[in-house]
């Protein structure tokens, strides 16, 4: 056979869960003819000695709705092998949007994946519907692309800014139920809601999707049953997955399958994925297609005190981190906001502190100082830090913040931290 393309000598993994094997793969009008030890004369020839020859990895959680506008290769996914990436999770996209509140739904997504507005402000917003946005993609993408209807938009295109204040009417529902109808026919990959009570505005209030009961929910998912296709994805299915299995149930009763974040160790519930891994075996067994997805590597949180979200949703630590570089300098130097800050962060008086675990000091690493006299903390946590200062948390951590004026740089992690 002559071929379009051959790549030749390569060790070829072909995704069937076989072992690896050496070979030539033999590729003609766009789509693989042949795979084995091949002979035929080819267009083109590239030789894969000492590589591997695969099919592309599919990115299925990321957030390039914004950046697929001008980067249509999606990097950086597509520098790790991935061709296909599907984003608008968490209930997140950039459609339904209408005039003039384009930028309030941008929000939404800078906020709760630290995406800075000064990027998204540069977006022009040319469709207002789904399939509109849809449409803006085609002509220029260089990967692979799923996209998601978000949650959040589409309560927030339906009920304005009630979307954060109420659950919806019936009425609501429906139009809500209309635009994901439009939205699945016009090619989207499925839907996506969010459970995850970390999710926040920069006003510090829920995103809309957080403010939908379960009917709002699974008259959404609804709308995929009838069609008869689609997923629904959802941000935070976890805890809301083991306290009554709802992301179970949601699948069982639109018969899609759900896809959810996550499965892992985390120092906070550290024997939590074993009982995770018990309801994901109780419910497939039962033919249930609820899928938590797992991350293999540890989840990593890099910030500076200047902009940061690793305290978002407490209630004293929230608006300070939003206040301007000189607020926020006299705050963490004030000896009242400091106790209140501990208080809430150390002793946790005001209930559990979303975000971070009850010894979180003993996972945040100094990662870059700014001054040479403090090029001794790097690579050392917080809680090594203090004791070796002879300093409580709050007051070692926001005397080195304010030292080098909010810049020291911090790596957070407490997923998948348990080697």
């Amino acid at each position: 056979m002559a071929y379009d393309l051959l790549i030749r000598n390569g060790r070829i993994v072909d995704g069937s869960g076989m072992p690896s094997f050496r070979g030539d793969v033999g590729v003609k009008d766009g789509k693989i003819s042949e795979i084995g030890k091949l002979t035929g004369p080819a267009k083109r020839t590239i030789d894969a000695e000492g590589r591997v020859v695969a099919p592309g990895f599919i990115d299925n959680h990321c957030h390039y709705d914004a950046q697929v506008t001008w980067d249509p290769l999606c990097t950086f996914s597509c520098d790790h092998g991935a061709t296909s990436v599907i984003f608008g999770n968490c209930s997140l996209s950039l459609a339904p949007v209408r005039k003039g509140s384009e930028r309030r739904l941008s929000e939404f997504l800078s906020y709760v994946e630290a995406i800075p507005m000064e990027v998204l402000d540069t977006l022009e917003f040319t469709w207002e519907t789904f399939p509109e946005y849809l449409d803006q993609m085609d002509h220029h993408l260089g990967v692979n692309v799923g996209n998601l209807i978000g949650h959040t938009p589409v309560r927030y295109y339906v009920m304005g800014d009630d979307c954060q204040k109420r659950t919806a009417t019936d009425g609501e529902i429906k139009q809500m139920q209309d635009l994901v109808r439009d939205g699945m026919k016009a090619g989207a990959l499925g839907l996506s809601v969010s459970r995850n009570q970390g999710h926040f505005d920069p006003q510090g209030v829920h995103i809309p999707a957080i403010w939908a009961d379960e009917k709002e929910i699974f008259a959404l998912g609804d709308v995929l049953r009838h069609l008869g296709t689609g997923l629904i994805q959802s941000g935070g299915g976890n805890g809301a997955e083991m306290k009554d299995g709802l992301m179970s149930r949601l699948s069982e009763e639109t018969g899609r399958p759900v896809v959810y974040n996550n499965l892992g160790q985390t120092m906070r519930r550290p024997g939590q994925w074993q009982k995770h891994m018990a309801q994901v075996d109780a419910t497939t067994a039962k033919g249930i297609r609820a899928f938590p997805m797992c991350t293999p590597n540890r989840i990593t949180d890099h910030f500076t005190m200047r902009n940061t979200q690793t305290f978002r949703g407490l209630a004293v630590w929230h608006p300070i981190c939003l206040s301007s570089h000189e607020e926020m300098l006299k705050a963490y130097a004030d000896p009242e906001v400091r106790k209140k800050l501990h208080e809430e962060a150390i002793e946790f008086k005001n209930g559990p502190a979303i975000g971070i675990c009850s010894t979180w000091w003993d996972y945040m690493v100094a990662q870059t100082a700014v001054l040479e006299k403090n090029k001794w903390m790097e690579g050392k946590t917080l809680g090594e830090i203090a004791k070796t200062q002879g300093k409580g948390i709050i007051d070692c951590f926001l005397d080195l913040a304010i030292e080098e004026n909010l810049d020291t740089e911090w790596l957070h992690g407490e997923n998948n931290v348990d080697d």
